[in-house]
């Protein structure tokens, strides 16, 4: 005879990861409730986002049997580590700010990123009331004209501006330290982030709810994921021709080079830098492109085994 923790252990259920906290998940199943989950084994490949298969361990326990499978995952990633942020988002939003003045190579790198895994890219300016806002607004226009959308809003008075570029959307929220995400987050699911921080509180892991992202929900088709702020946005799981494939504006010249294996450096015949020299390239993205793949390549020399 069966007893009931012998019961509850052979009881599959569906769910979504709501918060990771690293080697624990909050996973949401189809009534709402919510159970932490360890992941079977030493893999810690689950995150925020995924559909997943958990097998319960208790009344609120689990243990996370299988992914679901990913239409996309965005993760960063460095010379010491890689860290996944989010699965199967509809969009990011980019958080910047006038003050502290945000960094133009974080954006960059940001952007090739979501191009790679190709997710589209929101770019929302914040500190819409402060003076510096004219002038980082104005440094946003070539971005604009390469098709991103760029909107301004004020976490601090007013986020109705970035509300319609939300609804029916599940979006990951990205951005520097101090560009004012957690207000953003805060003006948006207030009582859900209170809520949360209860919830995991009580769990125990408490001290890591600032540390891995979170999923909140705005209404019942709109979410928001919200990330730890970084200062760097690694991109060395990419492959040079991602790199330059995820530079938008090259994509018209790719493949209309001299060369086939052109990096778009120094290469006679270069289309990309042809494009450029007529304007049709901004210098400074080409710049960014070109220190970005030479900065890869010294990486790569010193640490062959990335490239296997």
């Amino acid at each position: 005879m069966t007893t009931r923790r012998e019961r509850e252990q052979q009881v599959v259920v569906e769910g979504r990861v709501v918060a990771d906290f690293g080697r624990e998940f909050l996973v949401e199943l189809a009534d709402r409730r919510q159970i932490v989950c360890t992941r079977k084994g030493k893999r810690q490949d689950a995150t925020c986002g995924d559909f997943v298969e958990a097998r319960l361990t208790g009344s609120a326990q689990g243990s996370i049997e299988r992914l679901g499978t990913r239409r996309n995952l965005l993760y960063r990633s460095d010379q010491w580590r890689e860290k996944t942020l989010a699965a199967n988002v509809d969009q990011v939003v980019i958080l910047l700010a006038p003050k502290p003045a945000f960094s133009e190579a974080f954006l960059n790198l940001s952007l090739v990123a979501c191009d790679a895994a190709r997710i589209p890219v929101v770019i929302a300016l914040n500190k819409s009331d402060l003076p510096e806002h004219v002038a980082a607004r104005r440094s946003l226009d070539g971005y604009q004209h390469i098709g991103y959308s760029v909107i301004t809003m004020s976490a601090k008075f007013d986020v109705a501006p970035l509300l319609p570029h939300l609804e029916n959307k599940l979006t990951l929220l990205v951005g520097q330290s101090g560009m004012g995400k957690s207000k953003t987050v805060n003006a948006l699911v207030m009582n859900e982030v209170a809520r949360v921080g209860e919830l995991t509180a009580s769990l125990g892991a408490g001290a890591h709810t600032t540390t891995f992202s979170r999923f909140y929900r705005l209404d019942r088709d709109t979410a928001i994921i919200d990330t730890p702020g970084f200062q760097s946005f690694g991109l060395f799981h990419l492959t040079e021709d991602q790199i330059g494939e995820a530079m938008r504006e090259f994509r018209p010249y790719l493949g209309r080079c001299k060369f086939n294996d052109c990096a778009h450096l120094s290469e006679p015949g270069c289309a990309v830098i042809a494009a450029a020299a007529r304007g049709e390239i901004g210098a400074e993205r080409l710049s960014f492109y070109q220190v970005l793949i030479e900065q890869h390549r010294e990486l790569h020399e010193l640490h062959p085994e990335w490239s296997r």
